[in-house]
This record gives structure tokens, sequence and C-alpha cells, in this order.
């Protein structure tokens, strides 16, 4: 039998078998020391396997917000249990990512819609934990708002904002305020009125020149809209030409001694006045004295003022007494051209209103009076010996006429 294996120590042979033992007693020992071992070495595997995770714990406010505002997310109670946390990493449900080495950010969230935001937190120990919230962001309304590009005075504009939406399909709520320079609800402030809620509005015009007002759009959850429109107004063309024309004027009375007539015209309401004439006929006396009636005319903006009698006119009962009164040259002429204006009715009152054109521009009042219209009937109901007191006024006035034709601008 061979002899058994033996370790050196400390100069001397040992024998790994006693006699007394025996083979197989010391065959067990090793084995059992050597599990040992191995049991003893896997517990310190273990040990260093190990990973204790942090525990994450977040806050955001406002949940709820509006197209482009911001949201803060506070992760700063999170627990890194084990060390220190080290690492946060921010998904914001948007397509935007970030990464901070503290537990407090910011994001501010450009478009509409329900985002899940994570965050997802490391310790030193290399765990890992995460966490989510969910934010709702409420989309602004969309304006789709047309006009005309050229509006001339007198037209009226169509405002069209019905092609305007909510992103999310609510019901959008219109005010409109169609002039900033008139403060229609009489509070100080032009630009808060409200003169129209539709979603389409016609603005009448009058004149030229710009009308700044603005829609305001919402959508009753918060989100509103205001944009500001510009109406550019432009003046309307002309060609005037200018023709003379006679207007003609008559009336015819009777009149007792001492008594008055009166009648009025504005023939300078179609244009420059020129010359005028008026006649005053008396009906022919049969019986004398004769009649005498006094013709008066008063053009009152101008205080012109033309008398004339009609005494000595009826010398010969063939012949009937008149007075006249007339006038020339108190206008010149008109020139013709092409003219810009708001309206018709503005450039007829521009040609008109000319400093140097605007003789009996105004109300004129002729009177008729009878100073002398003796004799009377000598009986009720007998004849009238003196027909005289029938008169008749005829007035011919030569007017300088604009006539205007609106034409297109070149």
């Amino acid at each position: 039998m061979p002899a058994p294996p033996s370790v050196r120590k400390g100069g001397r042979f040992l024998s790994l078998m006693s006699s007394a033992q025996g083979p197989y007693r010391v065959g067990f020992v090793v084995l059992a020391a050597l599990v040992m071992a191995t049991t003893s070495l896997a517990g310190c595997t273990g040990v260093l396997d190990t990973t204790v995770d942090p525990r994450a714990s977040l806050n955001a406010y406002p949940l709820q917000i509006q197209e482009g505002e911001t949201v803060t997310f506070d992760a700063r109670d999170s627990d890194a249990i084990e060390g220190v946390i080290t690492a946060y990493k921010w998904d914001f449900g948007d397509g935007q990512s970030s990464e901070t080495v503290s537990g407090f950010t910011s994001h501010t969230y450009a478009s509409f819609g329900v985002f899940n935001a994570q965050l997802t937190i490391t310790n030193d120990q290399g765990g890992t934990d995460d966490i989510t919230t969910i934010v709702f962001v409420n989309g602004a309304p969309q304006l789709n708002l047309t006009f005309p590009e050229s509006i001339r005075s007198g037209d009226s504009a169509l405002l069209d904002a019905s092609e305007s939406y909510d992103p999310e399909g609510k019901d959008l709520m219109f005010e409109w305020d169609l002039d900033w320079s008139e403060d229609s609800d009489n509070d100080g402030d032009p630009r808060n009125d409200v003169d129209a809620i539709t979603d389409t509005v016609l603005v009448p015009t009058d004149k030229s020149g710009t009308i700044t007002g603005s829609i305001f759009l919402d959508d009753g959850n918060g989100a509103t809209l205001q944009e500001v429109f510009k109406l550019e107004i432009m003046t309307r063309r002309y060609e005037v030409t200018w023709k003379t024309v006679e207007v003609e004027y008559s009336w015819d009375e009777y009149l007792a001694q001492g008594e008055e007539w009166q009648g009025n015209i504005t023939p300078g309401v179609q244009g420059r006045i020129l010359d005028y004439e008026g006649v005053l006929t008396l009906a022919q006396d049969v019986i004398a004295p004769q009649d005498n009636f006094t013709l008066n005319l008063y053009i009152v903006d101008d205080n012109y003022k033309r008398t004339e009698q009609t005494a000595g006119e009826n010398i010969t009962s063939n012949e009937s007494a008149t007075a006249t009164v007339a006038d020339e040259g108190l206008n010149g002429f008109g020139e013709d051209g092409i003219f810009d204006s708001d309206s018709a009715e503005a450039l007829m009152e521009f040609l008109l209103s000319n400093p140097n054109a605007r003789s009996g521009q105004g109300e004129w009042v002729w009177t008729v009076v009878a100073q002398q219209a003796d004799p009377d009937p000598l009986f009720a109901g007998a004849p009238d010996p003196d027909p005289g007191n029938d008169w008749t006024l005829t007035v011919m006035v030569k007017i300088h006429v604009p006539e205007l034709v609106e034409i297109a601008y070149e």
C-alpha cells in the first residue's frame, strides 16, 4: 500500500492520515472543509450582487394648462434609500426630455394634448425608480379671418371668421370691437367694446381712411385669442362735367291792399348760380288809381337784398304793371375734371362750397307786398273794378350744374 501524501509544515512532514483514524476519516474531514468554504464564498458573492432601489416622488403643478404655458416638476421628496440620488431623467411626453442633478425643473408645452410626463431617478448604488403624471394642455382657438382687401367709401366690408375653430372641437364665442376710435359702451376705453357676437359681421363705411378694430375668441375653457384687423378704405373717383340749365319758378295770387305774400326757393342746391331774373306782373287796371306793388328778394346766407316797385309802370290801360329784380355773374363757371371723394354727395358739396362760388347757394325768400290796390267793389259780390289785385311772379334762374360719373381707378 503506498504511503499517504504529506504537507510540509515547519520543517516537518505531516501525514494527512493518522494510523488511529484511518484513511476514511481523513477524507470526510477534507470534504467537509471544502463544502464550508464554498458555502462561505457563496454568501459573500450574494452581498456583492444585491442592489437597493431608490423611491421616486413627483409633484407637478399645474396639471391643466393652456397651450404655451409652463408646468413645474418637483421631485425633491424622492428618497435614495441608500446613498444619494445621482440623476433625474425627465421625459415630458411631448418628445422633449432632459436630465438634471437636482429634483426640480420646469417645461413649456408648445402644443395642445394629453401628455404622460415620466421621471426616472438613479442612486449611487445603481438602483432606479420611475413615476409618471398626466398633463392636460388646452389648445388655443385658431382664427381664420377674411375681409376685402379693397374697400371704397360707402361700401360695406364683410368680416368673416366663420372658418375659425377650436382644436378640441369646442364651440367658440366671438366678440368684435369694430372701431377702436369709438367708445360705444362709454366706459372710457374704446378698445374693449362688444359691437357684435356673431362669426361674421358687415361693417358699413361712409368715409375714406383706416378703421382699426379687433376680434376676440374664447373657447370657454380658459383659452382665448385676440387679433387686430385694419380696413383700408379708399375714396371713390368721379369725372365731373358742367352744364348750364335754366330753372323756372312761377306763382300767382290775389292780394288786397296792405297784404303780403312770401315764397321760398333754394336753387343753389343744384349748382352754381350764374344769373337770375324775377318779374312781377299785375293784372291790368281799368279804373284809377293804379295799383302799386313791391317785389323783394332776400338771400338769407349772403344777406343779399333786392327791391323793386311797380309804381309808374302801368301808364296806360294797354300795359300791365311790372317789377323786375335781376342780377348776372353771381358765380363763375365750374371746371371739368377728375375728382376723388368719399361720395357723390360729398363731392357735390365740395364743388358748390368754393368760397369764390357760393353766392346765392342758400335760401331765397321772395316777397310781394300790395301797398296800393284800390278801389274795392262797392257792394259785396259785385265785380271788382280793380283786377290789378291779381298778380303773377315768374323767376328764371340760370345754374351751372355739375354732372358726376363714377369711374374706376386706372
